[in-house]
C-alpha cells in the first residue's frame, strides 16, 4: 500500500492538519533551518564558535532526516515517535547553545520548536492510538 494510504489509514487527532498544509509548513521551515543550521556548521568548523554549539544542531538535523524513513518508510510508529521526541528536545538545546555566540540563530528556532511540538503532539497522539 503507498505510504499516504497508510497515512490516511491511521487514527489521528482530528485537529492533524492536511497533508498539504503539513508540507507547505515544512517547506517554509526548512530553508530557515537550512540557513541557521548552515551557518552554525560552518562558524564551528571555521572556529568562529565553539564546536560543542553545533553538537545539538548535528542531532536535531540527524533525527530530522531520519523521521520520514522511519514512519513512512519503515511504517515504525513507536520508533518514528522516539525519533520525533529527540527532534523536539533537541532544539531548546539549539537554542540554549547558540544563544551567547549568535542570538538571530537562537531566535530562528522558535517557529520550529513551535511546529516540531505539534508534531510530536500529533506523532505521540498516532503512536497510542495505532501503536
Amino acid at each position: 500500500m503507498p505510504w499516504i494510504e497508510w497515512y490516511d489509514s491511521l487514527t489521528k487527532p482530528s485537529w492533524t492538519p492536511a497533508p498539504a498544509t503539513i508540507r507547505l509548513i515544512w517547506t517554509l521551515l526548512y530553508p530557515v533551518i537550512l540557513v541557521s543550521f548552515g551557518f552554525v556548521f560552518v562558524q564551528a568548523f571555521r572556529r568562529k564558535i565553539p564546536r560543542r554549539v553545533a553538537l545539538p544542531f548535528a542531532i536535531n538535523l540527524v533525527a530530522n532526516v531520519l523521521f520520514m524513513p522511519l514512519f513512512a518508510g519503515l511504517r515504525n510508529v513507536p520508533l518514528a515517535a522516539a525519533d520525533i521526541v529527540v527532534v523536539w528536545a533537541t532544539i531548546p538545546w539549539c537554542v540554549i547553545a547558540a544563544w551567547p555566540h549568535r542570538r538571530w540563530v537562537a531566535v530562528a528556532q522558535v517557529p520550529y520548536f513551535v511546529w516540531v511540538s505539534l508534531a510530536t503532539t500529533i506523532q505521540l497522539s498516532i503512536t497510542a492510538t495505532n501503536g
